[in-house]
């Protein structure tokens, strides 16, 4: 297929994004990707966005041969998003718990138009229209406040049932069946009608993060404030970046701020919880990267975001020409981070005792480039929206431990919460 390319200058990167985001939203199918100038060594793009379809692929029961066929024959860009719940080889009932969302399990489609920005260039590919009038549509758009109206979010737990529920995970573990667990929790509103592209828009001026992301699959929306990556591969460079560890960060006081910072370094639980989920993730990646590759880059790194202080290790390892993002997925999904260790045993703890479906949420959204290169994040600190239902939900979660307190672990819940319900209420 040819394409047709032209690149523009741009000087307001800020605007032109707002415009490029509600421009996309006429569209029925759209992602756009915003690392919102977080430095990082490993990013690629400063913004990605991808509006319309050439070719989809999505099924009620995909299987992973399916997508793998996809993806080989493909030559182009692909973006989409797999469900926490794809990948269930440990059990199946947690299709029983409500979803008020609704997303399917697996999404990946040909984008029609591809914009990417960098520095103060603007670059647009397009299958079939003039990219000098994408341009003129997009520095066109108007864009339009609208007055947002509270909404108070209703919890699937109340704050004693979800103490008792940590207390019994507690007792898993002390019984040996698991370390760790990473349990989550339900909030949501039924009956509401928002717009997303002012309150994804709200979240980012709030929570800029560098896996933001506004993804429209017909009436379904997320609107996610994402820090974590779930894996990235460059060339034959494979590397994964676990968030455990979560400090509240004092923006009144720089000194008591880095006094925070460094309280999260030295603490010991939190150090134990993520060099557990270190541990699996290279069990994973050691799957499928050649042999003695899998090293761990980093580890108990400290990085700050608008919120919050995190702690985050980074392992690499080297991928084999014959793997591709399918032979990733089928060894390291769901991400450690979002299940806990041994992951067998925690996701059928997690179905049986959380109340909702994850669905989309801790699950994944990204790209795949023409080289089959990919980036894809950790679907977090987000709002899931589905506009047909008017049904609105976000969902939160922490890493529970034998020594956990239920509840500090209740406050780290509504603390990573903390920008979406700014932005709700």
């Amino acid at each position: 297929m040819i394409k047709k390319h032209a690149s523009f200058k741009i000087t307001n990167s800020g605007q032109i994004k707002l415009q490029m985001l509600s421009w996309a939203n006429r569209f029925n199918i759209c992602t756009f990707l915003d690392n919102h100038h977080y430095p990082s060594t490993y990013n690629s793009f400063e913004c990605l966005l991808a509006a319309g379809t050439c070719n989809i692929f999505t099924q009620p029961q995909p299987s992973l041969q399916d997508l793998k066929q996809f993806i080989q024959h493909s030559n182009d860009w692909l973006f989409g998003h797999v469900n926490y719940d794809f990948i269930q080889p440990y059990t199946h009932s947690s299709t029983f718990h409500p979803d008020g969302v609704k997303f399917p399990d697996i999404f990946f489609y040909q984008p029609e138009i591809i914009i990417r920005v960098a520095a103060n260039q603007l670059h647009i590919e397009s299958c079939s229209i003039d990219p000098e009038k994408i341009w003129e549509d997009i520095q066109a758009e108007k864009i339009v406040s609208s007055i947002p109206v509270p909404v108070q979010m209703q919890p699937v737990f109340s704050k004693k049932d979800y103490i008792c529920t940590i207390q019994q995970l507690q007792q898993h573990i002390l019984r040996g069946d698991c370390y760790e667990i990473n349990f989550c929790q339900e909030f949501y509103a039924a009956d509401i009608v928002i717009d997303p592209v002012h309150l994804y828009h709200r979240l980012s001026v709030l929570s800029p993060v560098p896996f933001g992301c506004f993804y429209k699959l017909e009436d379904k929306y997320l609107l996610c404030a994402s820090p974590e990556r779930y894996v990235k591969k460059q060339a034959n460079t494979l590397i994964a970046q676990p968030i455990k560890g979560t400090r509240k960060r004092n923006l009144s006081s720089a000194s008591a701020d880095a006094q925070l910072k460094a309280d999260l370094l030295a603490d010991l639980k939190e150090r134990a919880e993520n060099v557990m989920i270190v541990d699996l993730v290279r069990n994973d990646l050691s799957k499928i990267c050649t042999e003695g590759s899998v090293k761990v880059e980093e580890l108990f790194g400290i990085y700050s975001f608008p919120q919050v202080h995190q702690m985050i290790s980074t392992i690499s390892g080297n991928l084999p020409y014959s793997m591709d993002f399918v032979d990733v997925l089928d060894a390291s999904f769901p991400m450690g981070s979002m299940t806990g260790a041994p992951k067998k045993r925690v996701m059928q703890l997690i179905d049986q005792y959380e109340q909702s479906k994850r669905g989309i949420f801790s699950g994944t959204v990204g790209y795949i480039t023409p080289e089959k290169d990919f980036d894809f994040n950790v679907v977090i600190r987000s709002l899931m929206y589905n506009q047909t239902n008017q049904y609105l939900s976000y969902q939160v979660g922490s890493a529970i431990t034998a020594k956990s307190d239920p509840e500090k672990e209740y406050e780290e819940c509504l603390l990573k919460a903390n920008a979406i319900r700014q932005v709700l209420e």
